[in-house]
């Protein structure tokens, strides 16, 4: 018998109690457990929604930190990581925003996006080294996730942020009590998981859902949106370029296809430099430069 210490006894955690209603789900057939999950998450908007103050207040102080230079970190183990890491890869496409600005990590390194290195996640200083490579400071956000709201990696991400002077945040599906280095505790109640203990299931999809919300009202509330359009993609495959010549026309309707498509190659494929160019009656240079003047944000620039 080995002599190493038990682990933590997680059984009060949400995320780990047993579902009433799934106790025989291998007896149902295919039909019924392709119902069955997708029943079950039905509480994830719910779940967002009931969390909305507290990640509108989260979002709020992380507009300034990146407004003023900042970045937003998300740290994480196994789903919890990978979630972060594909929220952050999806801005630059999205908003042309810098890589730099949004970074996902992920314990046992980027690796750990295909093969599994779970046991890396009971290290409370795991992510210690990737503050130092990308200088962590006091400008920046951190954000923890942890479904169960236990997992040492996140914690511990949380803790070091907070010595360095970083915003600090813990987003978890199971309520806890919020941690003394975090400033901002974000739960998504989202229960006992249809296969115990599974949070790739419905508190992934909560948290996925979170995620959006941070990035998408961030990058909105920094001036990337206009209306419901990405009027700050940057037009670099045929399925973009379609759509950045379809928001032009939207702009101006008196464009042709042809004549947005040559619009935009004026503008180096940026859709925003493209509407002000047109509106203004600019070349590339004089639309960036008037952008520059308000901040990037379309509407004032059209005002």
């Amino acid at each position: 018998m080995s002599d190493s210490p038990l682990p933590p006894d997680r059984s009060h955690v949400a995320t780990e109690q047993r579902h009433g209603d799934s106790t025989n789900f291998d007896l149902l057939t295919v039909v019924q457990q392709v119902h069955a999950i997708a029943r079950d998450h039905a509480v994830v908007h719910a779940a967002v929604d009931r969390a909305a103050n507290e990640l509108a207040a989260f979002i709020e102080a992380l507009v300034e930190r990146v407004r003023g230079g900042g970045r937003l970190f998300y740290c994480g183990a196994g789903t919890s990581g990978r979630l972060g890491v594909l929220d952050a890869s999806e801005c630059p496409p999205t908003f042309c925003s810098d890589p730099s600005t949004v970074v996902g990590l992920i314990a046992g390194g980027d690796g750990a996006l295909r093969t599994s290195s779970e046991r890396r996640e009971d290290d409370f200083r795991g992510v210690e080294s990737e503050f130092v490579a990308h200088a962590l400071c006091a400008r920046d956000a951190v954000v923890g996730i942890a479904a169960g709201g236990t997992t040492p990696y996140a914690l511990g991400a949380v803790t070091l942020a907070k010595s360095r002077g970083a915003l600090t945040a813990l987003l978890t599906c199971s309520p806890r009590e919020k941690p003394a280095d975090c400033d901002h505790l974000i739960v998504l109640q989202t229960g006992a998981e249809i296969l115990t203990g599974s949070t790739r299931l419905k508190a992934g999809t909560a948290t996925k859902l979170a995620l959006n919300c941070i990035t998408t009202v961030l990058f909105t509330q920094l001036g990337k949106v206009h209306g419901n359009l990405m009027v700050d993609l940057a037009a670099t495959n045929d399925k973009l370029v379609d759509r950045a010549i379809r928001t032009l026309r939207l702009f101006d309707e008196s464009l042709s296809r042809a004549d947005a498509a040559r619009l935009l190659d004026a503008a180096g494929g940026r859709v925003k430099i493209a509407i002000v160019m047109r509106a203004r009656g600019l070349d590339c240079t004089g639309a960036h430069a008037h952008l520059h003047t308000v901040d990037g944000n379309l509407r004032a620039a059209l005002a």
